[in-house]
């Protein structure tokens, strides 16, 4: 009885150490090896060195002169602590009414832009966090951006050319645009907005 218990002891001991404690060191050893900037968070830092999100998280922008992303149903919204969608169904009225709402910001905000307004701009994401917009619906902001920097359209237009990621490895996905490294583009080409506050975009910043 006591050698069976001390073997069990033994075993338990061994894959604790193997699976807690030596397992997680190689991967992480690995991985910091490899892909530092993933394995650290995918952290995006500004001009001053100052870490301003992630590329993996998507965050709230509500200055004219930056692209806005999706809406996020993440907590008070965009909080990486509570990822989250929804959950309203295409008969929730409560769905109607909020993307109606959203969808009359958006024209008064956007008001030189014709067309319908993309539908991914007033629905969320299953996560609440997704950091990207289809190239179309990044189009669709331009206009606006470009009139609160006093630019013309083109030249915005070309950095979201610029900033466009292809499908992942050529076949899975559709083209995206992260909204974080294009407005983070925006300032570096164009400058930053004038009264701009202390967190350097503007915008509720992941912690």
């Amino acid at each position: 009885m006591v050698s069976t218990l001390v073997t069990a002891l033994r075993a338990c001991v061994v894959t604790l150490v193997l699976t807690g404690v030596l397992y997680p060191l190689a991967v992480t050893g690995v991985a910091q090896l490899l892909f530092p900037f993933q394995a650290q968070g995918s952290l995006v830092k500004d001009e001053q060195g100052r870490v301003v999100g992630s590329a993996l998280i998507g965050q709230g922008f509500t200055r004219g002169g930056y692209f806005q992303p999706r809406p996020s149903a993440a907590g008070a919204g965009y909080d990486a602590a509570a990822s989250s969608g929804s959950n309203l169904g295409p008969t929730s009225q409560k769905l109607r009414d909020r993307v109606t709402a959203e969808v009359e910001r958006l024209r008064q905000e956007n008001p030189d832009t014709p067309g319908l307004v993309p539908g991914e701009l007033v629905t969320t994401s299953a996560s609440g966090l997704d950091p990207h917009l289809s190239p179309e619906a990044v189009r669709w902001q331009a206009p606006r951006v470009a009139k609160a920097r006093g630019v013309a359209p083109e030249r915005v237009l070309a950095v979201v050319n610029s900033h466009v990621e292809g499908r992942t490895l050529g076949v899975l996905g559709e083209p995206r645009v992260n909204v974080l490294l294009l407005n983070l583009a925006l300032d570096r080409q164009f400058g930053r907005l004038a009264s701009e506050p202390a967190q350097p975009m503007g915008a509720v910043t992941p912690e």
